[in-house]
């Protein structure tokens, strides 16, 4: 027993922590492997919306920054599917926080219902309470993508 616990604590030991990158407010880069964070959108990084006082500011920026501030010490990412990019699908945690749940939770993203309706509840809360995107004014994410697209097209 004692010989097991030993070898175990040496690998310990030597585990190397992943390197963990926010790449926007819902994807992570992790050790090169790329993951979506499932049943949630945040604003594209690009992407701007209005305070309660009609006052311009960078959400998309800052849904990247707080993920970034989540996973710093740390993620546990369990993958659920693979999206037709080829990216991990996954849900987070870092230590006992569920990553995905509390971006929406904190105003910082909107329950991606279509693909998983278990974060529907944190966003009526996030509403209820004008936390982050939910205190102003903003375009949904999937919108804000689709004109996006759309602009671009028409520049061809």
């Amino acid at each position: 027993m004692k010989k097991f616990l030993f070898i175990a604590g040496c690998l310990w030991c030597f585990a190397a922590r992943a390197e963990v990158t926010a790449v926007d407010g819902d994807s992570l880069l992790i050790d090169g492997r790329r993951v979506r964070l499932e049943g949630i959108d945040a604003p594209e990084y690009n992407q701007s919306c209005y305070d309660a006082e009609g006052r311009l500011y960078e959400c998309g920026q800052k849904a990247k920054e707080a993920l970034a501030d989540m996973v710093k010490n740390g993620v546990d990412c369990r993958k659920q599917t693979t999206d037709i990019y080829g990216r991990d699908v996954s849900i987070c945690y870092a230590g006992r926080v569920n990553v995905n749940q509390q971006l929406v939770r904190d105003g910082l993203a909107v329950a991606y219902t279509h693909y998983y309706a278990g974060f529907a509840g944190d966003e009526q809360e996030a509403r209820r309470e004008k936390k982050g995107i939910w205190g102003g004014r903003f375009i949904r994410p999937d919108l804000y993508r689709a004109l996006e697209a759309d602009k671009a097209q028409r520049k061809r």
